[in-house]
């Protein structure tokens, strides 16, 4: 396959790095988020033990995480417009692992919960200038792979994360994931130094102005309306990693190593779901795709309510539905969002990823209440959000306002077709 004069130009353009070496780096920052929650998960109810604090005082180092490393991506993502993103990334970095480094030396939870949030904002750089990167890089008709690749190679992080954490913890105690995380940022560091700009063209308005391109991105009917649909798919995930150390362990009564054993298993598949996504889309149309994958979520709902508690297996089966068909619609969703912005990447991305944390937040929020059956309430949850992102999906998909992406199977139809004909000239 020839490569596009895009491509050849990044590989030119990337001098140390290279085009795998540049996946890789987006990859790398793409999992900051799993990498900086799943890897100290097990430790969560030591952590409670430890500080003498209720659980629902420590889940805010894992809620309050995820608000503001929305918010720092709104910060970020803008400004990487302006500045470009590789100072952007360097800056966030350098917070990052100030943060982390801190967090590892607190006396008490406030501390921690203090430190944590410093932390999130500055890893909401690597995830906002990420996805920027993509667009970047690539055109629509290979964003979608590309986004497919990163977000697989992406999960690799939450199976092997809270293995890596429970196996930590038999070592160290929870302030060694902390340094492990410090570690983690100064190796992305490193990899942003090595980063040649990608960005071509730069805003050039003021401060202000640059911030105000969030609105004016916000204003897009077509990307609005669909980033209210494939945010709202995420909830259910974050419902899960804010809730599954206490169902297995405290509910189930399993080991902390036991636990990460079930949570990589689930991880598993939202490894494959995203290169799943790429099979299915040469058989079927996209949005028969995604229909469908909202239809499972709501169906493997019903199931974790009614026969998740009967145990960890049960439980787990049954969940699997549900995580593969969520994670399966993310690469046609982000793919179909960025393309119906041509302009102010940076802002699009991080308003994405933005917008898919607070109501993975608002998941997180509603399953730590202090439920009676905490399974059945996960159950309920998946199911409620499978109807309501199906219903919207069929209201808006078909509207005027949407730019729509070329299915694959077609495009590789015109493809075989374009070679046929030069074959018989």
């Amino acid at each position: 396959m020839q490569k596009t004069s895009a491509e050849v130009d990044m590989n030119k353009r990337q001098k140390y790095l290279g085009q795998k070496g540049l996946i890789a780096l987006i990859t790398f920052l793409s999992a900051f988020i799993p990498l900086s929650t799943d890897l100290y998960l097990p430790a969560l109810p030591g952590m409670a033990v430890y500080f003498k604090a209720p659980v629902n005082l420590v889940n805010l180092t894992l809620i309050l995480f995820f608000i503001f490393f929305s918010a720092g991506m709104l910060f970020w993502g803008p400004l990487s417009d302006k500045y470009g993103r590789k100072p952007v990334l360097l800056t966030g970095l350098t917070v990052y692992i100030l943060a982390s480094l801190f967090s590892a030396c607190v006396v008490n939870v406030y501390q921690l919960i203090i430190f944590r949030v410093f932390q999130a904002i500055g890893g909401g750089a690597a995830a906002s200038v990420a996805m920027a990167m993509v667009k970047d890089t690539y055109d629509g008709k290979k964003r979608e792979s590309i986004l497919a690749l990163v977000q697989s190679m992406t999960m690799i992080c939450p199976i092997t994360a809270p293995v890596l954490g429970a196996i930590l913890l038999k070592f160290i105690s929870w302030r060694g994931i902390f340094w492990t995380l410090t570690g983690i940022g100064i190796l992305a560091l490193a990899g942003a130094l090595a980063l040649e700009e990608t960005i071509g063209k730069r805003y050039t308005g003021t401060i202000g102005q640059t911030m105000g391109r969030l609105g004016v991105v916000l204003k897009n009917p077509g990307f609005s309306s669909l980033l209210s649909v494939f945010a709202l798919a995420g909830i259910p995930t974050f419902a899960y990693l804010a809730s599954s150390s206490y169902i297995y362990i405290d509910g189930f009564g399993l080991s902390e190593q036991t636990y990460s054993y079930f949570f990589a298993l689930n991880a598993v598949f939202l490894l494959l779901s995203p290169m799943l996504y790429l099979i299915l889309s040469r058989r079927f149309n996209r949005g028969s795709i995604i229909i469908t994958c909202f239809a499972v979520v709501a169906m493997s709902g019903a199931l974790i309510g009614s026969l998740g508690n009967l145990g960890p297996w049960l439980f787990a089966v049954t969940l699997i539905p549900s995580t593969i068909a969520s994670n399966c619609v993310r690469p046609p969703g982000t793919n179909l969002m960025l393309e119906q912005q041509q302009e102010d990447t940076g802002s699009a991305s991080a308003l994405m990823s933005c917008v898919s944390l607070l109501m993975g937040s608002v998941g997180m929020l509603l399953i730590s209440y202090d439920w009676s059956n905490i399974i059945l309430a996960l159950g309920i949850l998946n199911l409620i959000v499978g109807l309501t992102c199906g219903v919207l999906w069929l209201l808006i998909s078909k509207r005027s306002f949407i730019k729509q992406v070329p299915q694959m199977q077609l495009m590789q139809q015109h493809q075989a077709k374009h070679k046929t004909t030069i074959a018989d000239q």
